[in-house]
């Protein structure tokens, strides 16, 4: 058996973390200002609902501590070697527990409700009113604050790639797939290249140039089909002269034939394996409970607003109770979902199936047999991956390294190798 033994950096933050760090930290002045304009006014003013609701919103502020406060920990803690596999899952940690205190307030304004129901009481509509508009305006500006321009909180590929995928982009489109490959005349790097034109492959010396060497690539699909590509002389590169069709999933076999010997190598490119296609793996639920809170909190707000007009306008006392409870039944589904996305990550559950169903194919093209996968996931945008594969062609872990280097998202891989 082989195993990879290669050395690994584990910081696994979303690409957005420090940002995200900031936003939450101005949103927390935000809501600590509001807090304090509401109680001290409400004091001076003699107003009980102005100071109620300052102290509602101490605890909107407190529960965005606790997202403020998980950023800031897992960025000092990062590179802490106590932590096995870095801090990216403190977010989803703090995220699960404000999912919590989220699902206390919905039983709690549940409960007022109901009370409220069954026992009306007198409203204030003139001063109530304008405290639940400022209340929602609030709310809005902290939503701003917190989605900005680029609310995709690690749908980026920021972080390194320095764990043995075999890959890089040396400056090109994302959709390009650069391999290294060992030849017995030095290393290569082949890729696909279709930066605005149509794909072709393209293979640069890196240790030194062979004149006059003639190269070809073949493909093997999936689905049998075969291809063979011959290559031209562009100066800095060599570039395949036929045009590579859809989709760009098969195995390339490298030949480089020169001064009457043939090396090479066998390489595999995935169709865009790192896509994702429901947003688990770079979902960043530290930001989206903090975005959740506002978002509740501010839809309440407006169902208020709406039963407060209302029931100035005809009396009915019963409908500010019945839009609590609206709203309770809301923010309950909404915490229901953070609770169940974050503790599947904080158990380790497998991500996504449909990409280990790719990994397991990508494994298997050439009659190898997985024999066990585990994924799950290290933080917002990262994945480890542990892969037992078991062949009877004297392949080493550097090979499916190589097949498993179009999953982007891998992270943290460890491939342990069983020979037949």
């Amino acid at each position: 058996m082989e195993q990879s033994t290669a050395v690994h950096s584990h910081v696994f933050l979303g690409a957005g973390h420090e940002k995200s760090e900031r936003k939450t930290w101005a949103v927390i002045w935000l809501c600590a200002a509001m807090m304090a304009a509401e109680i001290i006014g409400g004091t001076l003013f003699g107003s009980v609902a102005l100071v109620a609701d300052g102290l509602h919103m101490s605890t909107h502020a407190a529960a965005l501590l606790i997202a403020a406060l998980a950023y800031s920990y897992a960025r000092r803690h990062a590179a802490d070697g106590r932590f096995a596999f870095g801090t990216g899952k403190l977010g989803d940690l703090a995220g699960f527990t404000s999912a919590i205190v989220l699902a206390m307030i919905a039983l709690l304004i549940g409960y007022e409700a109901v009370s409220r129901l069954l026992a009306p009481v007198t409203i204030d509509f003139n001063q109530a009113i304008p405290i639940a508009v400022v209340g929602l305006a609030v709310n809005i500006a902290s939503a701003w604050l917190l989605s900005g321009d680029d609310h995709h909180h690690g749908h980026g590929h920021g972080h390194g790639h320095g764990h043995g995928h075999g890959h890089g982009h040396h400056g090109h489109s994302e959709e390009d797939e650069v391999r290294r490959i060992d030849t017995g005349c030095g290393a290569v790097l082949l890729e696909v290249f279709e930066d605005g034109v149509p794909p072709r492959f393209r293979l640069r010396w890196e240790d030194c140039r062979l004149d006059g060497a003639t190269v070809t690539v073949e493909t093997l699909r999936p689905d049998g089909g075969q291809q063979v590509f011959t290559f031209s002389d562009r100066g800095p590169y060599l570039e395949s002269v036929e045009e590579i069709p859809e989709p760009h999933e098969f195995t390339a076999l490298l030949r480089i034939a020169h001064d009457g010997h043939i090396d090479g190598g066998e390489i595999a490119f995935a169709e865009h394996a790192h896509i994702d296609a429901n947003g688990t793996i770079h979902r960043d639920n530290n930001m989206r409970a903090a975005l959740i809170h506002v978002v509740a909190d501010a839809a309440v707000s407006v169902l208020v607003i709406i039963g407060l007009l209302l029931g100035r306008q005809f009396g009915w006392l019963w409908l500010d109770p019945v839009v609590g409870i609206v709203g309770a039944v809301v923010i309950a589904s909404w915490a229901y979902g953070l609770i169940r996305d974050s503790g599947a990550i904080l158990l380790d559950m497998t991500p996504d199936h449909g990409l280990a169903e790719r990994m397991r194919k990508a494994v298997e093209t050439d009659g190898d047999q997985l024999a066990d996968l585990h994924l799950w996931r290290l933080g917002p945008g990262h994945l480890g991956a542990i892969v037992s594969v078991v062949t009877a062609k004297g392949r080493t872990q550097q090979f499916y390294r190589a097949q498993l280097a179009g999953f982007r998202s891998l992270s943290h891989l460890t491939v342990e190798v069983h020979q037949q």
